[in-house]
Parts: structure tokens; C-alpha cells; sequence
């Protein structure tokens, strides 16, 4: 499968602050990435690297099979849409209106504004000014002119941070369309939970460093320790690993029945980068 971007030991310093060391990765056409870390772990600065904001200090960045430092030129700035936390909206504008702008400049149908506007449920709100709107409001129109182009790749820089959970599901369920219809995602969250329901695969940075990176069953496998936890009748619960004797033993409860509930002890993605990094993520 085709590789769309790839990674090699990249390295950002801010005179002598380092925001990335070394890191490497690649994502194929298709895959839903997730770059996970804390606040100030070098997500955004990545981000800013890969669409050209800012120059790499050192180490080799590619997207389409051409140096990220042409991801500037607007032919190439077509392929890819952004969302982060510089939305650039015009406040005196309304919603529908910022948009219209954006359709000029893209030469897309003004048709475009409509679908952009039904994936972030706010074609309601369409003639709103843009200095009307809450912070979640905003991310929401940020996020449909991401879209509205059908970008070949999207970047999410924290995508449903200041969302409600039924505007997160429903931005989750118009990700996974475009997915679906080809849209290769890059995004960066700190929430495991939206991780795991998204991405094939996660990378855990950390300090600037990627300290684990695979699909998350993959780093559950890995990090897990392959026990459950039976819940008795009796209020009581035990822990078990795979094995004969804990085997005889989940037999002889349910045989007696025992046995209220059983669940695995797999980790979290949380789990997993608090187990690696000894940090949460705050």
C-alpha cells in the first residue's frame, strides 16, 4: 500500500529547546493515525512541520512522495486539509459566508458549503457571524472547512476538544465516512478513549520522543498481563490468570454458579502510556 507520509528521524529544536528528537514513522493511504500525547509533547509542532508553518531542524519529511517543504505551494496544498487551533475565520462574517470565500479559492460548487456544514451538523446555524459562535461552535466550522475541499489527507490537531459527546459522535461518525471514501486522517489527541474508537494505529509521544507506537490491540496484547476478573455471587471477585489451575477454578464456579460477571484486565491506551512514560496525560 501506497505510503503517504513518511518520518525519518526528525528533529525540531527552538534555539535550544528541543520539541522533537529523533522521531520516525510512516503512515499508508487509508490508515486513521493517532499521535498521542499530553499538552506540549511536540503534536502540534509535528503537524506544523508536515503542512510547511515551520521548518524541521533536522532529518527527512516527506508527504505524497515530495519534501514537506513543497506542501506550501498551492497545488499541493489542495491535497491536504487542516484543522488546529488557529481557525482564521473572519468574525465579522457569518459562517456560510467564511466558507463561500473558501469555495472561491478552491474553485469548489457552492454546493460543497452544504455537505462541509451536514457533516458537523451546523447547516442550521449557517448564518451565524463567526463572533456569535462558541469554542466548540468554531471548531466545527474549522473542521468543515478541512473537508470541504475532499482532501486526500486531513490533519486533526485535537479535533472534538471542545465538544459536546452527541457533536463528538457525530463528527466521529462523518471521520469514519471519510475514511471509508479514502481520506487518510493524521490525528493528534490526548483522549485515549477517541483513539481507540478511531485509529488503526497510535504512536505514544512523549517529551518530544515516540516511546511505543503499533495498532492498540497490538499494545494491549503486549502490555497486557492476560488475567480477568471473575465477580462471585457472593459480592466477592477474584483474579485469575490463564492457566490449569485458575481454569478448574472458573469451572467449578460457574459449574456451581457462581459466577456473577467475568472481564479481562486488559490496559487502556492510558494504561499503556502511563506504563511506559510513568506521566498521565494532562
Amino acid at each position: 500500500m501506497e505510503t503517504l507520509i513518511n518520518v525519518q528521524h526528525l528533529k525540531k529544536a527552538f534555539n535550544k529547546e528541543v520539541a522533537l528528537q529523533d522521531v520516525s514513522f510512516s503512515i499508508k493511504k487509508g490508515e486513521i493515525f493517532g499521535f498521542l500525547g499530553p499538552s506540549g509533547s511536540g503534536k502540534t509542532t509535528t503537524i506544523k512541520i508536515l503542512t510547511a508553518q515551520t521548518e524541521k531542524t533536522s532529518g527527512n519529511v516527506s508527504l505524497f512522495g515530495r519534501a514537506a517543504s513543497e506542501m506550501k505551494h498551492s497545488h499541493n496544498r489542495k491535497r491536504f486539509g487542516i484543522l488546529t487551533d488557529n481557525s482564521g475565520l473572519y468574525t465579522r462574517l457569518s459562517i456560510e459566508e467564511n466558507l463561500k470565500l473558501y469555495c472561491q479559492l478552491y474553485e469548489l460548487p457552492n454546493y460543497s458549503i452544504r455537505e462541509a456544514l451536514d457533516f458537523v451538523n451546523l447547516y442550521a446555524e449557517r448564518k451565524k457571524k463567526i463572533s456569535q459562535l462558541s469554542k466548540g461552535m468554531l471548531q466545527r466550522v474549522t473542521l468543515a472547512r478541512a473537508i470541504m475541499h475532499k482532501p486526500e489527507l486531513l490533519f486533526l490537531d485535537e479535533p472534538t476538544s471542545a465538544l459536546d459527546p452527541v457533536n463528538t459522535q457525530h463528527i466521529y461518525n462523518g471521520l469514519r465516512r471519510l475514511n471509508e471514501m479514502g481520506t487518510t486522517i493524521f490525528l493528534t489527541t490526548h483522549d485515549m478513549g477517541e483513539a481507540e474508537l478511531l485509529c488503526d494505529r497510535v504512536a505514544f509521544l512523549h517529551q518530544g520522543e515516540i516511546r511505543a507506537m503499533g495498532a492498540p490491540k497490538q499494545l494491549k496484547k503486549e502490555f497486557g498481563d492476560n488475567s480477568i476478573t471473575v465477580e462471585l455471587q457472593n459480592g466477592t471477585s477474584e483474579t485469575i490468570q490463564s492457566g490449569a489451575e485458575d481454569a478448574q477454578k472458573l469451572f467449578y464456579w460457574m459449574r456451581s454458579d457462581e459466577v456473577a460477571r467475568i472481564y479481562t484486565n486488559e490496559p487502556t491506551l492510558g494504561d499503556i502510556f502511563m506504563q511506559i512514560t510513568g506521566s498521565d496525560l494532562v
